[in-house]
């Protein structure tokens, strides 16, 4: 039985290992392999006045990484260059063949994208285009012919933090680039608000540098440099002419995030790289309208296929695997992550174009989800990705064959138990209090590898249970334990407990804001 002592301990064994707990021990430029090179080339073609092209990615790190870079070379007045943001839906995923011979460009520069880029790296040679490549996904056994590659996950890369994003890389070609080019005075601590959103939003792990970056990203974020973050401020009520309620880790996670993804997802992701970019708030406010009718649309479309696909989906099965003709890509991810989350194992949703089936597949816990994809990996065309999360291309015909291999690889994988390790452990009823907040709240941000701490509270009698939404999907319930009562809501319940029974209840402690007034909740996980 957990007290308040035990849980500060458990959280802070998280952290044992971690080497860079500041800003000041994060590792230097030089220590990334090829940013030194990489720098040498861009310094080269700015001296030169030479064309520049940066390309990015349609989500959330690869738009904030090429926020990063583009605002690098507006800070130091180069303006030979331009941005290209891939759509979704035309122009497919990262630098490619057509992309390069679209660019009117003498050097390439990809941010969280290019690894597997052997088509279009050939093509750069061909046409005489250098090419630098920063990415941080996995590498297949050779590399493309790039002038300059940078990415952690090489085998001869010795950067001492593997697990870092995009935007990250991107940070640490600009460092590079500061001593390349001589900018003393640079100042390089303004890019840990587009990093925070980069990191929680691709989610790395929340371990040594990445938690260090995402606790100075908020409060970047929360000095308002941007406009960008004021505009969000007023949409979301955290503004008002009187006050600023600050954004919190979770507003990052829940709001943000999936804002600056909504644009990608469903029509083209260069409305959110130039909201990051806004440079007054009338301005940012207007792109705020667009991409806030893109998630209005994207929430829409996500619930309509996450019912469709909870529908096939057999309890049997150790991993989920689902597809449809004509399913949205924009938002095939985001239903495999609630699938994964509400059967607890693995899922992964395929988009059928043809004779092209796209999967976008999410892991639970620590178990790794690209290792699961590559064992499997005679049935699929192409794939990429982390542990948690992974894109993958597969022929519709070899769809089956791939849902009984993956499910053949996790037969003896007991998911039920991996979905819980989060879980800390029981807690006394009496130990659930103000004084316990503060000591979770110390150790965030929560995410992945640092996941909010579940603590199991046995046999509470339910005093009370009320349906919460418009929808009917949720549950407020009041809960007695020991003599105390406890708010308590259950989000997306799966099922709705008597009054008068006694119920034992995985729940995560969080905090209430109600017209001013903050009082502790129960946030239901399973009741079991």
């Amino acid at each position: 039985m957990l007290d308040k002592p035990a849980v500060a301990t458990l959280l802070s064994q998280r952290f044992a290992n971690d080497k860079h707990t500041s800003l000041s021990q994060l590792p230097l430029p030089h220590t990334m392999s090829g940013a030194k090179a990489a720098a040498s080339i861009i310094a080269a073609s700015i001296k030169n006045n030479e064309k520049i092209a940066i390309v990015g990615d349609y989500d959330c790190d690869g738009v904030c990484s090429s926020a990063i870079l583009d605002e690098f070379f507006c800070d130091i007045g180069y303006e030979n260059y331009k941005v290209k943001i891939p759509n979704r839906f035309k122009d497919g995923y990262g630098l490619n063949e057509s992309i390069v011979s679209e660019l009117d460009a003498q050097l390439i520069i990809t941010v969280d994208n290019g690894i597997t880029a052997f088509e279009a790296a050939n093509e750069c040679k061909k046409r005489g285009i250098k090419l630098v490549i920063t990415d941080h996904h996995m590498p297949l056994d050779e590399l493309p012919l790039a002038d300059a590659l940078v990415d952690p996950q090489c085998k001869d890369n010795e950067f001492a933090f593997k697990e870092i994003c995009g935007a990250q890389v991107a940070w640490y070609l600009v460092a590079a680039l500061k001593d390349e080019l001589g900018l003393v005075g640079y100042e390089l601590g303004k890019f840990t608000d587009l990093l925070a959103l980069a990191i929680i939003a691709d989610m790395m792990e929340l371990k040594d540098m990445n938690r260090v970056l995402v606790r100075a990203g908020l409060r970047q974020i929360n000095s308002f440099a941007r406009p960008c973050f004021s505009a969000i401020a007023r949409l979301s009520g955290k503004e008002s002419f009187t006050f600023k309620e600050s954004f919190t880790f979770d507003d990052i996670s829940f709001l943000i995030t999936p804002l600056i993804n909504s644009a990608g997802r469903m029509d083209d992701a260069t409305v959110s790289f130039e909201f990051l970019r806004s440079r007054d708030l009338r301005c940012a406010e207007g792109l705020l309208a667009k991409i806030s009718e893109c998630n209005a649309v994207r929430k829409e479309r996500e619930k309509e296929l996450f019912e469709l696909c909870a529908k096939s989906v057999s309890e049997n099965d150790k991993v989920v695997v689902v597809w449809g003709e004509g399913w949205h890509e924009g938002v095939i991810g985001i239903v495999a992550s609630r699938l994964a989350r509400l059967y607890k194992r693995p899922a992964i949703v395929f988009s059928i174009d043809g004779q092209r089936a796209k999967g976008s597949a999410r892991s639970v816990g620590k178990f790794d989800i690209l290792a699961l994809i590559s064992s499997c990996e005679s049935f699929v065309s192409s794939f990429g990705g982390h542990k948690g999360a992974a894109g993958l291309v597969a022929e519709p015909s070899k769809l089956v064959q791939l849902k009984t291999a993956l499910n053949q690889a996790c037969s003896n994988v007991d998911f039920n138990q991996i979905s819980h390790d989060d879980l800390l452990g029981d807690i006394k009823a009496d130990c659930v209090d103000s004084e316990l907040m503060d000591i979770i709240d110390s150790f965030a941000p929560y995410g992945s590898k640092n996941p909010k701490p579940v603590f199991a509270l046995r046999c509470a009698l339910v005093v009370s249970v009320n349906t919460l939404g418009s929808e009917g999907l949720h549950l407020r319930l009041v809960l007695r334990a020991d003599n105390r009562c406890f708010e308590a809501v259950y989000f997306n319940f799966e099922k709705r407990p008597a009054i008068g029974v006694r119920i034992d209840v995985l729940f995560i402690l969080g905090r209430n804001y109600f017209k001013g007034q903050e009082s502790l909740q129960l946030i239901i996980q399973e009741i079991l």
